[in-house]
């Protein structure tokens, strides 16, 4: 059976509309850091996506290669996720995305090291002719956060992030943005595939007692 994280976690992947306190553990990514307006064709995020995605895939599908990674089980790719900031700022300004310095992400399985990674990277460049040098093996450990479901679009997201705001203070916790906690969403569905209306992200700040 194919392992799908959304299913298996749901505790990370599916909160409500009403913000909750979660304790995320430590995790492993595939990231791609970068800067920009995220919506510019050709800037630096879709090129970060591009690079994401080839190496998960990659992965993923090394089950039809002569390279068996120890430990290897079918999974489902993850969601995307992005962690996100400005430069001198706790909150983000959604008027100037040009500021935006971001670690797009994708989940790793726990048996993937960062040896297999590099594995991943050699073939996705041989294979795809492409340089995925900038694709790294990367382990967090976010902590205390609080979490919930924004459905709409990206766009309308600070009315969202406003109900953790005010979670936050209602429950006596403090934001804990800094240099190693990040503002944090993970997007659930395709937007080329989805209405903007219809979109569901999940929006997670960090936070301290």
């Amino acid at each position: 059976m194919t392992y799908d994280f959304k299913k298996e976690q749901k505790e990370l992947y599916k909160p409500g509309k009403r913000p909750m306190v979660i304790d995320v553990p430590p995790l492993n990514y595939l990231t791609v850091q970068g800067q920009g307006d995220p919506n510019i064709a050709g800037g630096e995020y879709k090129n970060a996506l591009e690079l994401l995605y080839g190496v998960a895939y990659t992965i993923k599908m090394s089950k039809m290669g002569d390279y068996k990674i120890p430990g290897y089980f079918d999974f489902v790719v993850p969601p995307l996720e992005g962690f996100w900031w400005q430069p001198g700022l706790k909150e983000i300004d959604y008027q100037h995305k040009e500021k935006f310095n971001f670690i797009s992400a994708i989940r790793l399985p726990d048996f993937v090291t960062p040896a297999v990674l590099e594995w991943a990277v050699r073939t996705a460049t041989k294979k795809k002719q492409r340089d995925y040098s900038k694709v790294k093996f990367t382990s967090m450990n976010e902590g205390l956060c609080v979490q919930v479901l924004h459905v709409g679009a990206y766009d309308n997201e600070p009315a969202t992030v406003e109900k953790l705001h005010e979670f936050i203070a209602q429950n006596n916790f403090h934001l804990d943005i800094n240099d190693h906690r990040r503002h944090h969403e993970i997007y659930l569905s395709n937007p080329r595939r989805t209405k903007q209306d219809n979109l569901k992200t999940i929006l997670r700040l960090p936070i301290t007692k």
